[in-house]
């Protein structure tokens, strides 16, 4: 996994409460097991009119805000079913933030599994962050995971709060793959010596 440490990009203001997950990646992209390509499905339904061509008036379709790297959003973003698929649309779109209120538990766990950073903030806080973000390709926002801020571009800072493990885990890139292989001495060292004593397994 990538490592985490700062990120810098324009912010997309997504201002809708209980984003489910089937609105983010709709069920009829879920038939891969592969973590790229779902970025062109991401918010398929509201992304795109009947006939296929672009909802001009959906925020990643607008100007400036193509090449966003930070979602605000409203409140139990990524509620719905527990589908893995959505937190690899979003990252594999571009996206390495997602801010709100809240999150769906299972959702929030899968983003810090797969190098995003899921952050809570206070209702104050978002609706700062939220008008930061309708500013366009002027809404440049930095959140730094080692000091645990977001800088909006009048240069106003919000301090938030991340578990310590999972912030160890981002800052060095470690999945639980990663995780595992940090023990791989003392696995090898456990299974040698299960090998002298029980040499019949």
């Amino acid at each position: 996994m990538e490592k985490f440490t700062k990120v810098t990009g324009v912010a997309a203001p997504l201002p809708l409460v209980n984003i489910d997950t089937d609105m983010i990646i709709p069920k009829q992209f879920l038939k891969t097991i592969k973590r790229s390509g779902l970025g062109t499905a991401l918010f398929h339904e509201m992304r795109s009119n009947e006939d296929g061509t672009p909802n001009e008036e959906f925020i990643l379709n607008k100007a400036g805000y193509q090449d966003a790297k930070i979602l605000v959003a409203g409140d139990n973003f990524g509620c719905g079913s527990s589908r893995e698929h959505a937190p690899w649309a979003l990252l594999d779109y571009g996206f390495k933030v997602i801010i709100s209120t809240s999150f769906a538990d299972i959702f929030f766990n899968n983003c810090f599994k797969n190098g995003i950073l899921p952050i809570v903030v206070s209702q104050e806080n978002l609706d700062k962050l939220m008008d930061d973000a309708s500013r366009g390709s002027n809404a440049t926002v930095t959140v730094d995971l080692e000091n645990q801020s977001i800088s909006g571009p009048d240069g106003g800072t919000i301090a938030f709060e991340v578990d310590p493990f999972r912030k160890h885990c981002l800052l060095n890139g470690l999945d639980d793959i990663g995780l595992t292989l940090e023990k791989t001495a003392s696995i090898d060292s456990f299974e040698g010596k299960l090998a002298e004593e029980r040499p019949w397994h």
